[in-house]
């Protein structure tokens, strides 16, 4: 029973917020990317922990703080960001941090590789850990991309 109620309520949640979802991925892309990955991060991290409540808690407070993170960088930020992740996964060998920072917000970050492998069909993917300084607090995430036919690094997770 308490588990029909916790699937109900988040359901019902999840179907209520679709219209601000949606304004948030067009007003603030970067917003909705860090609380996606901020769920799918926080619900493994809570199923390690022994699933059932732990992963639903986890997914919903790491989509809160990827959120929250992706909201408080500036588009020169995400620029900086966008540029030093194409740097890093197109040059860096793995664990070389390819870093950014911006003076005029003083938020900073760096994106290091951390390992290289190739899909059946021949695309490469780098799996890479992300680091993110706003307000003097350190944010980590951790992702995979994968090099586009047109050679840009699309990320994946």
């Amino acid at each position: 029973m308490r588990r029909a109620v916790s699937v109900l309520l988040i359901c019902v949640i999840a179907v209520s917020g679709c219209a601000s979802l949606q304004k948030t991925i067009e007003d603030n892309p970067k917003a909705a990317a860090g609380g996606l990955g901020g769920a799918v991060l926080g619900g493994v991290i809570g199923g390690l922990a022994g699933g059932g409540k732990y992963a639903v808690i986890g997914a919903a407070a790491g989509a809160l703080i990827g959120g929250v993170i992706g909201n408080k960088l500036d588009d020169r930020d995400k620029r900086m960001a966008r540029e030093a992740a194409q740097r890093a996964f197109e040059a860096n060998r793995a664990g070389q941090a390819s870093s950014w920072t911006n003076p005029d917000s003083g938020n900073s970050g760096s994106i290091t590789p951390t390992r290289t492998y190739q899909l059946a069909g021949g695309q490469y993917c780098r799996e890479y850990t992300q680091t993110v300084r706003i307000g003097g607090e350190d944010h980590q995430a951790f992702g995979t991309a994968c090099r586009q036919a047109d050679g840009t690094w699309k990320i994946e997770s």
